[in-house]
C-alpha cells in the first residue's frame, strides 16, 4: 500500500507543479509569483532559449504550457502514467538544462527543477495501478480478449 500512496503522491505532485506554473502564466496567483502576466512568462521563456529565434518563443511557450496541461490532466486521472511520467521528466529536464545553461546552474537547483525530473523518472518506475483509468481499461481490455 506505501508503494501506491507514493505513486498517487508523485501523480498529484507533478500535476500540481505543473498546474500552479501555468496558473502563474495566466495570472491566476496573486502572491508569490513567477511571472505572474502571459507576457512576461514569454520574455522569461526568451531568456532561458536563447538558441532559439525570437519568431519561435511564443511557439515555444504556448507548447511548454500545452504539455504542462496535458500532462498534469493525464497524471491526475491515471492515463498511460508510466509514459507520461517520462515524458514529464524530460520536459522538466529539459527546462532545467535550459535554466542552467542560460542562467546558472543554481537557479535550477534554487527552483527544484531536477528534483522534479527525478521524482517524474522516479513516477514512470512504479508501474502498480492505484486510482488511475488506465486499471478500467486494462480489465476492458481483458474481458474483451479472454
Amino acid at each position: 500500500m506505501y508503494r501506491k500512496l507514493v505513486k498517487l503522491f508523485l501523480r498529484f505532485a507533478t500535476a500540481g507543479g505543473f498546474l500552479s506554473a501555468v496558473a502563474d502564466r495566466f495570472g491566476i496567483w496573486n502572491y508569490h509569483v513567477a511571472w505572474g502576466n502571459w507576457e512576461s512568462f514569454v520574455e522569461y521563456t526568451r531568456a532561458i532559449n536563447p538558441w532559439f529565434p525570437d519568431s519561435m518563443i511564443q511557439g515555444v511557450a504556448i507548447t511548454a504550457t500545452a504539455l504542462e496541461i496535458i500532462f498534469a490532466v493525464l497524471l491526475i486521472i491515471g492515463f498511460k502514467t508510466e509514459l507520461i511520467a517520462k515524458l514529464s521528466g524530460v520536459l522538466l529536464l529539459i527546462f532545467a538544462l535550459s535554466m542552467t545553461f542560460s542562467t546558472g546552474i543554481k537557479t535550477a537547483f534554487d527552483a527544484s527543477v531536477f528534483a522534479a525530473s527525478g521524482a517524474a523518472f522516479a513516477l514512470s518506475l512504479l508501474n502498480e495501478k492505484f486510482l488511475e483509468v488506465d486499471t478500467i481499461l486494462a480489465k476492458k481490455h481483458r474481458r474483451r480478449f479472454y
